[in-house]
């Protein structure tokens, strides 16, 4: 007898219970995996438990069927197999029927049409295949014939069923008969007739929740609507946006899916597998980028997987996929060969700030030319993301009143509401003397936009355009430290804490001003006033060129 988990198996992440149990040996082969890992949809124990007892009995059966062969299907088993989604079907449009647009009824009764006797031997046969080719219609019905039986064959793996070709078709042509029924009366409802099951109306507290009845614990449905890579994105980010998520992380993931979407040539979720998400893998890490480097295995891994496993994963535990095809790829991980410090040198430093410096405007943007202008000098004496001061706001730089500063202290917030933080806190850094003195405030002031670097996107957005001045900071950055030990622009965070150390400056000052995370408990207590802030800038020594 198999190894089982005796109750419920709780994801540490999400929350979600799942049945776990091991597969047996002589098993092994057949379902292709070590352990059949089972979404209970729920998080509540109670009904965990419940849910859990079902799920074994039902692995069980599947798991008898395996063992016990290929077997003949009759027509009646066939329609009692998907019958239940006839309810679930149903239940998809019950609110608004007019919207259902998947099933062409129209052609729903005509799949899979008997051709004549005898007409493969037309003289004309090749003129006929390119007119059928060529039929929008025949490629309707050839979509739809696919689709019923790709859901056949996830009936019989969910059952652990085995069957031939034939018995194969029979069960495609009963998905068809039940989906054509279940529009018709769909059709029917949009013009104002009652929805029902047999002769009893549908109570949506009895319904499954999946197309099929043996699965009403919550498991991803046998019978999927389509769902396209990029949809499923947009319906995690849904979700995600209100739990804090970035809109930096949703424009990660959605490159990524973009990027998988045109490896595989396709936009159906239905499709992926787990050997395709490894053969992307692969292609990703032969891809190159625009400067001709390799794609590393450190973005391969921590962005573009990374988005696989959490969009699959959350649209898997939400029954849009029948599986996570990304679970258990990775990159593995190779140490890092460090051959100097992380940090720009003095000199390296100066030679950029030089080029910065003495930057004349070119056929660029306005708002790119002053990136390049601006931006190296303020991330040197700020030690901020880039990201954060490319996506910097006119009104975010004011003048404070500070005490022991008659003049006061030019102040920059960084903050969530001019776009991305990575801590999602807001903070505020003053102005190096330097910055003022080269004329920094001034060039705020003296922009009417309220964006200083970007050009939003015709709908306002920020995220594209910050992307596109980050790249091109690199590209500018590039041309004067091409050392690839360096990062074109974090490698003046690093630079900011040596220096700031060296100035003396106390670890926990220099972590408010940078915005890290405070290391212990002790250190979460009390906060770095504004003048501890400007002592602490006013230390750092000026720059000479």
């Amino acid at each position: 007898m198999s190894l089982m988990t005796t109750r419920p198996w709780k994801h540490p992440k999400t929350g979600i219970y799942y049945l776990r149990r091991a597969v047996p040996a002589d098993l092994l082969a057949l379902i292709g995996k070590r352990e059949e890992k089972i979404s209970l949809g729920t998080k509540d124990p109670v009904r965990a438990k419940s849910l859990h007892a079902r799920a074994l009995l039902e692995l069980d059966e599947r798991w008898t069927n395996l063992r016990a062969g290929p077997k003949l299907l009759s027509e009646r088993e066939a329609h009692e197999m998907v019958e239940p989604l006839y309810a679930w079907w149903i239940d998809q449009h019950r609110d608004e029927p007019s919207q259902q647009a998947f099933w062409r009824i129209d052609l729903g009764e005509n799949l899979w049409p008997r051709r004549l006797s005898g007409w493969s031997l037309q003289s004309n046969l090749a003129a006929t295949l390119i007119k059928e080719a060529a039929d929008p219609l025949v490629g309707a019905r050839r979509d739809m014939e696919e689709w019923c039986t790709d859901q056949a064959d996830a009936v019989l793996k969910q059952r652990g069923i085995v069957v031939d070709q034939s018995n194969r078709r029979k069960l495609a042509r009963a998905i068809a008969a039940v989906m054509q029924r279940a529009s018709l009366a769909v059709r029917a409802a949009a013009q104002g007739e009652s929805l029902d099951v047999g002769q009893q109306p549908i109570a949506r507290s009895t319904l499954p929740s999946s197309a099929m009845a043996v699965q009403p614990y919550g498991t991803a449905p046998i019978m999927l609507p389509p769902a396209k890579l990029s949809t499923l994105v947009e319906a995690w980010w849904r979700e995600a946006e209100r739990t804090g998520k970035s809109v930096s992380t949703r424009e990660a993931y959605a490159h990524a899916f973009r990027l998988l979407t045109a490896f595989l040539g396709h936009d159906d979720a239905h499709r992926v597998t787990k050997q395709d998400i490894v053969r992307f893998k692969d292609h990703r890490l032969a891809s190159r980028k625009r400067n001709g480097e390799l794609v590393s295995a450190t973005t391969v891994k921590n962005s573009d997987l990374a988005a696989l496993k959490a969009v699959f994963g959350w649209a898997h535990d939400n029954g849009r996929v029948a599986e996570n095809p990304a679970v258990g790829v990775t990159v593995a991980k190779a140490a890092k060969v460090k051959l100097r410090e992380r940090e720009f040198t003095a000199e390296e430093a100066r030679t950029l700030l030089r080029a910065a410096l003495h930057l004349t405007p070119g056929k660029e943007l306005p708002q790119t030319y002053a990136a390049k202008r601006w931006i190296p000098w303020v991330l040197a004496f700020t030690g901020a993301r880039v990201g954060e001061i490319a996506q910097m706001r006119r009104q975010d730089l004011r003048r404070e009143a500070v005490a022991g500063y008659p003049d006061g202290v030019w102040m920059l917030r960084i903050t969530p509401e001019a776009g991305t933080v990575k801590t999602k806190q807001a903070r505020d850094v003053p102005l190096h003397p330097q910055l003022v003195e080269l004329g920094f405030p001034a060039f705020v002031q003296t922009v009417r936009a309220e964006r200083l670097f970007i050009v939003p996107d015709a709908a306002g957005g920020v995220a594209g355009p910050l992307q596109g001045v980050k790249n091109r900071l690199s590209e500018f950055a590039r041309q004067y430290v091409s050392d690839p030990g360096v990062s074109p622009n974090h490698s003046w965070r690093h630079r900011f804490r040596t220096v700031a150390t060296e100035a003396g400056v106390a670890s926990n000052v220099i972590d408010a001003l940078c915005g890290w995370s405070a290391r212990s408990v002790g250190e979460r207590y009390g906060s770095v006033s504004l003048k501890a802030r400007a002592d602490a800038i006013a230390r750092l020594p000026q720059i000479t060129l």
